[in-house]
C-alpha cells in the first residue's frame, strides 16, 4: 500500500500565502516536509463536490496515486466555514497527484479552471523557492566567512578549539533562533527558509560589528546570540507566530 495515514488529531501542515489572481478565488498551497501540496478538501470545494466523494476517489485509485509518490493522509478539524466540527480524514496531494485526480473528472469549465489555477499556484511556489534558495547559499557562505574571522580572534587569544567548532556553533545558533531541528535545512517551508536567510545576515553583521569594536570571541558570540534571539522574536510577532 502506497498511502499513509497519520495518527488521529495530527496537526496539519503549515499553509503558505494563498495564490491569487485578479479574478480568482484564493487557492492555498501547503508546505509539507519541504514540498508544496494541496488539501483534498480545498480541491473538493473548488470542484463544488462533497469532500467525501473526492476522498473516496483517491482511496479507490490509491495504487495509481502512489505511482506519483506517497499520498499523505491527515486527520484534523474541518476547514473554516465547513459544516460540522468532528475531525475528518483528508489527503495532502502533490502537484502530480492533483493533476491525476483531475484527470479522473470530465473537462467541465470548472475542472479546466481549477487545472489552470493549480498550474499558476505551483509555478508561483517554485518561483518563491528559487528566489529564497538563491539568497540562502550566498548568505550561508558570508556568515561562515565572518565565523572564520571570529575563530581567528579566538585563536589569537589562546583558544585551542578547532575551526569546525565555531562553524558548528554558528549553525546551531541559526537553527535554534529559527526554531528548526538539526538536519532540517533541506526540508524548510518558505517561511522558515526566509527566517534562516535573515538570521544568517543578522548573526554575520553582529559578529562583524563586535570584532570591529575589539570584542573578544566570547563577547562577539554573545552579541550575535542576543541579536538573533531579538530578531527571531520580533519577526515572529510580525508574522503572527508563523515561521
Amino acid at each position: 500500500m502506497t498511502t499513509t495515514q497519520s495518527k488521529r488529531g495530527h496537526a496539519p501542515a503549515k499553509s503558505v500565502t494563498p495564490t491569487t489572481t485578479a479574478n480568482d478565488t484564493a487557492l492555498a498551497l501547503y508546505e509539507s516536509r519541504g514540498e508544496s501540496r494541496v488539501d483534498s478538501r480545498v480541491i473538493a470545494a473548488h470542484l463544488g463536490n462533497a469532500h467525501k466523494h473526492v476522498r473516496e476517489l483517491i482511496e479507490k485509485h490509491g495504487a495509481h496515486f502512489g505511482r506519483f509518490g506517497v499520498v499523505r493522509f491527515e486527520t484534523a478539524k474541518p476547514l473554516p466555514g465547513s459544516i460540522g466540527g468532528r475531525p475528518e480524514r483528508y489527503a495532502l496531494l502533490s502537484e502530480d497527484q492533483c493533476y491525476f485526480l483531475l484527470s479522473l473528472s470530465q473537462n467541465t469549465d470548472r475542472v479546466v479552471d481549477l487545472k489552470a489555477r493549480l498550474v499558476l499556484a505551483f509555478r508561483e511556489a517554485r518561483d518563491r523557492r528559487t528566489l529564497t534558495e538563491g539568497a540562502y547559499l550566498p548568505g550561508y557562505h558570508a556568515l561562515h566567512d565572518e565565523v572564520m574571522a571570529l575563530a581567528q580572534v579566538a585563536h589569537a587569544a589562546g583558544s585551542i578549539a578547532g575551526d569546525e567548532v565555531f562553524h558548528c556553533n554558528a549553525n546551531k545558533l541559526v537553527n535554534k533562533a529559527a526554531g528548526i531541528g538539526a538536519g532540517m535545512r533541506d526540508k524548510l517551508t518558505d517561511g522558515q527558509r526566509l527566517m534562516v536567510i535573515n538570521l544568517q545576515a543578522v548573526i554575520r553583521n553582529a559578529i562583524h560589528a563586535a570584532i570591529a569594536t575589539g570584542a573578544d570571541h566570547k563577547a562577539a558570540y554573545q552579541q550575535a546570540k542576543d541579536a538573533a534571539v531579538s530578531f527571531a522574536s520580533t519577526a515572529g510577532r510580525l508574522l503572527g507566530g508563523a515561521q
